[in-house]
């Protein structure tokens, strides 16, 4: 039997919902059956559902997650997370993607994406996916560990041409994984 892929994302403007249902297309139905969802709008519940999870996260203000405080009405990860206090993602495999403008906020590009996986591996949760930093061009970000990002790093403002191109190669490299 093949896992249950669920594709969560917070994002404001939609450009992280663009690319988390472009991942669902090109990983296939069979694999990711539900349509993704921002994170806003499903329940620990739906979450802890999935056998598997594709977790996105735009980075907001100094490097932080997106929420209420961010100046995002609806909410996202900052008032998502805190609701998983009482639950353990022992084992769950999860797999991360962020947004960020490395030129523009070159000192905490996709940072957002380093806070969620400290709260997933705090967890117990078993993040796979991580990126190379070769191609890119920032002065820090906290979503880097051991010389490698802990998810695909995106920057469509300064190198939208790569995005579709480093999707793919990273769906390629992460799918097993999933489907296990």
């Amino acid at each position: 039997m093949m896992a249950k892929v669920g594709i969560i994302f917070g994002t404001d403007t939609g450009f992280t919902r663009k690319v988390a249902k472009l991942m669902a297309k090109q990983l296939g139905k069979e694999l990711v059956p539900d349509k993704p969802v921002n994170i806003n709008r499903t329940t620990v519940d739906e979450f802890l559902a999935y056998d598997a999870l594709i977790l996105g996260t735009p980075t907001y203000g100094e490097g932080s997650l997106p929420g209420i405080d961010s100046g995002i009405t609806a909410g996202s990860w900052a008032e998502f997370l805190p609701k998983l206090a009482d639950n353990e993602l022992n084992g769950k495999v999860v797999a991360l993607f962020g947004f960020g403008d490395q030129a523009k906020y070159s000192e905490r590009f996709v940072s957002a994406m380093g806070l969620l996986h400290d709260v997933l591996i705090e967890k117990g949760a078993r993040v796979i996916g991580q990126w190379p930093t070769d191609g890119y061009e920032f002065d820090h970000s906290d979503a880097v560990r051991d010389g490698m990002f802990v998810g695909l790093a995106l920057d469509d403002k300064n190198q939208a041409l790569l995005t579709n191109q480093r999707i793919s190669q990273w769906l390629e490299q992460i799918t097993a994984d999933l489907a296990a």
